[in-house]
């Protein structure tokens, strides 16, 4: 059976090589990324003086602490704040928070077993919690209309006559709609003031997963102001395997920001107080890029290292900046990065690189090896594709010689589906490329901007599909709830980069991708979007509805 709904191949591929017609648009930005395909967005200047690299320590996020564990499940709790917070040396910068600080704290679980984690929003505006890679049932997905309110909210201060939740501003309000940014409303939004229990019941493989706001039309703005934090699955086959772990083992969360004269993130919203009005001035359209690279939540940072293996997980959390990320010594050599896990956990067999390209989005399990150089020498983790200071990304400096008995085996995971293309009762055609909306220049899936009210895909439980996806631009594309595998790129085998499970892939300007999956999670509504932040504020994301 194949059933090319929506976008059919012919008109799919049409669209997708000719680059001309993003300039047609009218959007300047996307236009200037036909020219120079490397970069995506304009970039932010900063306006204070930034500080020389490799000075200030590499932070570790925080480990938090279940309030329970008792009944065979973990319970957290999060309150989402402001903060003011030192990033650049003596300049104070206030954040949007997951408990107090940028990255917010990291969650630590264990495969099979549930984590509910209970938010509370103390913030100046809604929010939504979507765990990112997790294989969630759909009510605690983070459904970007299913908000939480701060304590008053009134939605009629931004759209008058319309009401929110169940009229009274407690509780859930199932079915009443909820008016979006764009004035669009979602007759399925859930909707709760202040607090919502999060449920997970995290029976997936072992893996980086990080949490991130999804509120409609206002994604991007939010991250960018800090709300984003790791989550990590751990199972014991994994524990046995002999990678390095303990302060061998580090989350690396990669963003790009760029500082205002009073020290406060820059970022060119339309609407600054992020409640009515959403989007980005016309040069910033294609996607924000900062001149600050922060790696959890430090500027261009320094760890002392031993001279052993270090396992690195990394997570490309900016909100359109890509990167090629290359381990340079102090003589110019390149350290292999042994590749050993993708977004969706181990592979079977290690994949070795000296250069990774990164998108937005995507995550990394790496191992690098400091053995046998010099204490006292400086490893710099390079951006190939950043220029000037934002060529530099962090280093290690080799602090001292330490006994490594960790590993890496041949044999990493033996539990990958084996999704074969025959297996697939369906094949889609999906279009990413920048169009009109309703509010002006957007990005479009399929030729449509997102509609909460409309159904874009719909596929049955346990089902395997290919989809083709074709870009105009770089985007790059996260399926929620399934993981899937890369099958081909404009026609050939997958790149090196591609092994493993996936839940983000990198979309180039005028390729196609192949994917296969299988929808073998949970029933209900979930989404398919371009994770350049930008691009899914203005539109470009799908509904997929799992029957």
């Amino acid at each position: 059976m194949r059933d090319h709904r929506g976008v059919t191949r012919r008109r799919a591929l049409g669209i997708g090589g000719v680059l001309g017609l993003t300039a047609a648009t009218g959007m300047t930005g996307a236009a200037a990324m036909a020219r120079r395909p490397s970069v995506t967005g304009a970039e932010l200047r900063s306006a204070v003086p930034l500080p020389a690299p490799f000075q200030v320590p590499l932070p570790v996020p925080a480990v938090l602490k279940p309030v329970s564990t008792s009944g065979g499940a973990d319970r957290y709790e999060i309150i989402q704040r402001e903060v003011d917070a030192e990033i650049l040396p003596g300049v104070t910068t206030p954040l949007w928070t997951y408990g107090g600080t940028f990255p917010g704290p990291t969650i630590e679980s264990r495969r099979g077993r549930p984590v509910t984690v209970s938010h509370r929003n103390e913030l100046p505006v809604p929010t939504v919690v979507h765990l990112h890679g997790g294989r969630t049932p759909a009510a605690s997905d983070g459904y970007p209309t299913d908000l939480v309110l701060p304590a008053g909210w009134q939605e009629h201060a931004t759209h008058p006559g319309h009401g929110t939740g169940d009229g009274s501003g407690h509780g859930a309000g199932h079915g009443t709609g909820h008016m979006t940014g764009h004035g669009m409303r979602d007759p399925r939004a859930v909707v709760t003031e202040l607090t919502r229990d999060y449920t997970f019941p995290l029976d997936q493989r072992p893996a980086l997963l990080w949490y991130h706001d999804h509120r409609m039309d206002f994604t991007a703005p939010a991250i960018w102001r800090g709300l984003a934090g790791l989550h990590i699955v751990r199972d014991d086959a994994e524990d046995a395997l002999g990678l390095p772990a303990g302060p061998r083992e580090l989350p690396l969360v990669i963003a790009d920001r760029a500082f205002a004269a009073d020290g406060a993130l820059a970022y060119p919203a339309l609407d600054p107080a992020l409640r009515a009005r959403p989007g980005v001035r016309e040069p910033y359209l294609a996607g924000v890029l900062g001149d600050v690279i922060l790696v959890n939540g430090a500027p261009w940072p320094v760890h002392e290292v031993d001279a052993a293996r270090y396992r690195l997980r990394v997570l490309n959390a900016s909100n359109a900046r890509h990167y090629e990320l290359e381990a340079v010594t102090a003589d110019g050599r390149r350290l292999d990065l042994v590749q050993v896990g993708a977004d969706q956990g181990l592979l079977a067999a290690p994949v070795v690189h000296t250069a990774l390209p990164v998108a937005p989005a995507e995550r990394y399990d790496v191992v690098a090896d400091f053995a046998g150089l010099p204490v006292g020498s400086l490893v710099r983790l390079v951006n190939r594709l950043g220029t000037g200071r934002t060529r530099d990304v962090m280093a290690f400096r080799i602090a001292r010689r330490a006994a490594d008995d960790s590993r890496v085996p041949r044999a990493l995971s033996t539990d990958l589906p084996a999704w074969r293309r025959q297996d697939a009762v369906r094949e889609r055609d999906l279009a990413f490329r920048s169009g009109r909306t309703h509010a002006g220049h957007g990005w479009l899936i399929g030729g449509l901007p997102f509609d909460p009210a409309r159904t874009d895909v719909t596929v049955r439980l346990g089902d395997v599909e290919v989809w083709r996806l074709v870009a105009d631009l770089h985007h790059p594309v996260h399926l929620h709830l399934a993981a899937f595998r890369i099958l081909s790129r404009r026609g050939r085998p997958p790149l090196a980069h591609d092994a493993g499970l996936k839940d983000t892939v990198s979309l180039r300007p005028g390729e196609a991708v192949e994917i296969i999956t299988r929808f073998d999670g949970y029933r209900g509504r979930y989404l398919f979007h371009c994770h350049n932040a930008e691009h899914e504020d203005m539109g470009m994301m799908a509904n997929l509805e799992v029957v």
